[in-house]
């Protein structure tokens, strides 16, 4: 069923759980990441940025998650990273349940001006929003912030955002980062100013940037011909003290990005004679969910829906 991300987070930091936010491109993505919560019996929150939306087209995308979400499990649909009104405003009237505005790298006041727009849109719609405050480096889709420019969130400056904006969720940076390659040496996120900001923020706390960059997918890929050197992910005791401390919604897209790419070289490897797409993806769809099943296991969403 189709539901706000406000009816699964409310929930979820009050019981100490996170709901697992999952970008998804296309249909490969989006099955295997039902077929997880199905099977898990887990809520899920279905996510596409502004390039997944520019790559795959808003209607696709939005009749493909309406239909995922026929069935029992909760299902948010939502926009991540939303920089673009018009984009928003778009996928609000095309009935995503769910959208964030990303002004984390503007001007304080700007941010709120247009959080607070895109909430009062969310209203008239019945949906519900996530803002940020405080910038999340490294690189996802159509958003870029240079490790320079990375600020982490300031517990009294997000109480304040949050009443001004009335947002329903409130991302935050606490040490995390988009991409595969997400640490250079200490790789631990900064707990104590979470419990900060968890004392004064009521709203449910989101992490983004926070794929694990699992060590066995990422050898899977590499036995195939991938070259991924360095690449780090967020440390699984770090997710599980995030979520003590208030978070609800963690977002994955790096883990799904490697499961499949590990996938894909695997079957072009050893079957060589295949020309089928079907068979050819199978590797990656069943990858793919095995990490989404893992990961609401470690969530705690596993059971909840």
């Amino acid at each position: 069923m189709l539901v706000t991300t406000k009816k699964l987070l409310v929930p979820a930091r009050a019981k100490k759980y996170a709901v697992p936010a999952f970008n998804v491109n296309d249909l490969e993505f989006l099955k295997a990441v039902m077929s997880a919560a199905e099977k898990m019996k887990s809520p899920v929150i279905v996510q596409t940025s502004e390039g997944a939306i520019e790559y795959a087209g808003l209607d696709y995308l939005v009749a493909m998650i309406r239909v995922a979400a026929k069935g029992k499990i909760p299902v948010a649909m939502h926009v991540d990273h939303g920089k673009d009104l018009k984009t928003i405003k778009a996928a609000l009237d095309a009935g995503y349940s769910s959208a964030m505005f990303d002004g984390s790298s503007l001007p304080y006041a700007e941010n709120v001006k247009k959080t607070q727009q895109v909430v009062k849109w969310a209203r008239a719609k019945g949906a519900s929003v996530e803002a940020e405050i405080g910038a999340i480096a490294g690189i996802e889709d159509f958003v870029s912030v240079e490790e320079k420019d990375a600020h982490l969130t300031n517990p009294a400056q997000a109480l304040e955002f949050a009443k001004e904006t009335g947002c329903d969720a409130l991302a935050i940076a606490i040490g995390t980062a988009h991409g595969a390659y997400k640490f250079k040496g200490k790789t631990h996120l900064d707990i104590d100013r979470l419990k900060k900001i968890a004392k004064l923020v009521k709203v449910p706390l989101v992490l983004h940037g926070a794929s694990g960059v699992l060590e066995d997918v990422v050898k899977i890929a590499e036995h195939h011909g991938a070259k991924l050197g360095s690449a780090r992910g967020v440390l699984d005791s770090d997710i599980k003290q995030a979520i003590k401390y208030g978070v609800a919604k963690i977002n994955i897209d790096t883990d799904l990005r490697l499961a499949f790419t590990a996938g894909i070289r695997e079957a072009v490897d050893e079957m060589p004679k295949v020309i089928d797409p079907r068979k050819l993806m199978e590797p990656a769809n069943l990858l793919m969910r095995e990490v989404a099943m893992r990961k609401m296991k470690l969530f705690g969403s596993a059971g909840r829906a």
